[in-house]
C-alpha cells in the first residue's frame, strides 16, 4: 500500500477514536454541571466552559503550527494525544466547575490532534486526491461523533458521567499509539526560517485568499458553537424525562454525524472536480436553511429529521475550508497555515458558546437557532461573493523569501 494511503487510513482510525472520545463527554458538560450541583446560571457556566478551551487554543495554535513546520506534524499529533488522555482521565475526578474550567483551558493550550492530522494529510497526499482525503478525515470525525454521543450517553445513563470521561481517555490513548507505530511523514522539509508567530501573521496577511478562508472559518465555527451550550437542554425540553436526558441527547447529537459519514465522501469527490469554493457555498446554504428549519418543530422526531438533513449539507463545509487552506499555501508554510486556521476556528468557537449561553439565558432558545442560521447564511454570502479569489491558484513564487 502506498504510504499516503496507509497514513490516510491510520489517521482516519486515529481521528475516529479522538472524535469519539471528545463527543463522549464534551456535549454533556451542561448535564454534568447539573449532576455536580450547579443549578444556577447553568447556561452561563456551560458557555464559559465551552469557550475557555477555544480561547486558550486560539492563543496556542500558531505556536504549535510553527513547531510543526520545524519538527514535523506527526510529533505534534502524538503530543496532543497524550495531553487529551491525561485531561479526560482527570475529568473523571472533578468536583466543581472551577476544576473543569482549569482542565478545559489546559485542553485548549496543549491539544490539536485532529488539526495536526489534517495538516499531515494536506502535505502527504497527491494534489488530485486532497478533496477525497480531507473528506475521509471528515467522515472519521463524523463517525466518531456518531459513536461518541451514543456510547457516552449510554455509559452516563448506566454508570454516570465520570466513567464516560475515563472511557474517553482510553479511546484517545489507543488513537495515539496507532499514530506512533503506523504513520510515516514523508513529504516534510523542516522550516529553517528563524521567524516568530508575529511574522507568520504578517506573511499570512499578504495572502488574501488565506485571509478570506480564515475569516470564513471564524464565522462558520462561531455559528456552529453558538448552539452547542443550549442544545442538550433544549432536547430535554422537547420531550424527555431527566433520567433519559443523556441518552436522548446522545442520539440526537449523532444524527448530523451519521449524515456526514454517509455523504462527506461524495462532497469530497465533487470538490476535486468542481472546486472547494462551490462545495463550500452549497454546504453553508444548506446548513443555514437547515438550522433555521429546526425551530419549526416542537417535538423531538421532526426536530431529529431536520438535524439529519442539516448534517447532509453541513458536512461539506469544513473539509472545503481545509481544502482551501491547502490550495492557498505552499508546503513549507502548511503547518503554520493550519495553525492559523485552528486559531480562527478557536476564536469562532470561543465567541459562539458565549453568544449562545448569553442568548439562551435571556431569550427563548429558538432565538439561538435563528442567530446560528443567519451566521451560516452570512458566511455563504461571503464565500459566494469572493468566488474568484477563492478559486485563484496560489502563486508559489510570491512566497519566496517570506
Amino acid at each position: 500500500m502506498e504510504t499516503w494511503k496507509r497514513n490516510l487510513w491510520v489517521l482516519w482510525i486515529g481521528c475516529f477514536f479522538t472524535s469519539a472520545s471528545f463527543s463522549m463527554v464534551i456535549p454533556f458538560l451542561p448535564l454534568f454541571l447539573l449532576q455536580i450541583g450547579v443549578h444556577q446560571h447553568t447556561e452561563m457556566w456551560s458557555g464559559l466552559l465551552f469557550s475557555s478551551a477555544f480561547f486558550a487554543g486560539a492563543i496556542a495554535s500558531p505556536f504549535w503550527g510553527r513547531v510543526a513546520d520545524r519538527y514535523g506534524r506527526k510529533p505534534m499529533i502524538i503530543r496532543a494525544g497524550f495531553v487529551l488522555f491525561v485531561i479526560y482521565t482527570l475529568m473523571a475526578f472533578v468536583t466543581n466547575p472551577y476544576e473543569i474550567l482549569a482542565l478545559r483551558i489546559m485542553q485548549g493550550l496543549l491539544s490539536g490532534f485532529i488539526p495536526g492530522s489534517i495538516a499531515l494529510i494536506g502535505t502527504n497526499t497527491p494534489n488530485e486526491k486532497i478533496g477525497y482525503a480531507l473528506s475521509l478525515i471528515s467522515t472519521a470525525t463524523a463517525s466518531g461523533g456518531i459513536l461518541g454521543p451514543l456510547l457516552g450517553g449510554g455509559i452516563a445513563h448506566l454508570f454516570g458521567n465520570r466513567l464516560a470521561f475515563a472511557s474517553a481517555g482510553i479511546f484517545v490513548f489507543i488513537a495515539t499509539f496507532l499514530i506512533i507505530f503506523w504513520v510515516k511523514e514523508e513529504n516534510f522539509t523542516p522550516s529553517k526560517e528563524k521567524g516568530s508567530v508575529k511574522n507568520d501573521f504578517k506573511v499570512a496577511w499578504t495572502n488574501r485568499t488565506l485571509m478570506m478562508v480564515l475569516t470564513l472559518t471564524v464565522v462558520t465555527s462561531c455559528s456552529v458553537m453558538t448552539i452547542e451550550p443550549v442544545l442538550p437542554l433544549y432536547i430535554v425540553k422537547l420531550g424527555s424525562s431527566s433520567e433519559d436526558a443523556s441518552l436522548l441527547a446522545g442520539i440526537v447529537f449523532s444524527l448530523p454525524g451519521i449524515a456526514s459519514a454517509l455523504f462527506a465522501p461524495y462532497w469530497g469527490r465533487w470538490a476535486d472536480k468542481v472546486g472547494f469554493q462551490k462545495v463550500l457555498v452549497i454546504g453553508l446554504l444548506g446548513g443555514g436553511v437547515g438550522t433555521l428549519a429546526q425551530i419549526l418543530f416542537g417535538e423531538i422526531w421532526g426536530f431529529s429529521v431536520i438535524r439529519f438533513v442539516y448534517g447532509v449539507f453541513f458536512c461539506a463545509v469544513f473539509p472545503a475550508l481545509n481544502g482551501l487552506v491547502v490550495k492557498s499555501t505552499p508546503d513549507d508554510f502548511r503547518g503554520r497555515a493550519f495553525g492559523l486556521n485552528q486559531t480562527a476556528n478557536q476564536i469562532g468557537g470561543m465567541i459562539g458558546p458565549m453568544i449562545g449561553g448569553f442568548i439562551g439565558g435571556i431569550f427563548p432558545v429558538q432565538i439561538v437557532f435563528v442567530v446560528t442560521g443567519l451566521l451560516l447564511l452570512t458566511a455563504m454570502g461571503m464565500a459566494y461573493r469572493k468566488g474568484n479569489m477563492l478559486n485563484r491558484p496560489i502563486k508559489r513564487n510570491a512566497w519566496a523569501g517570506k
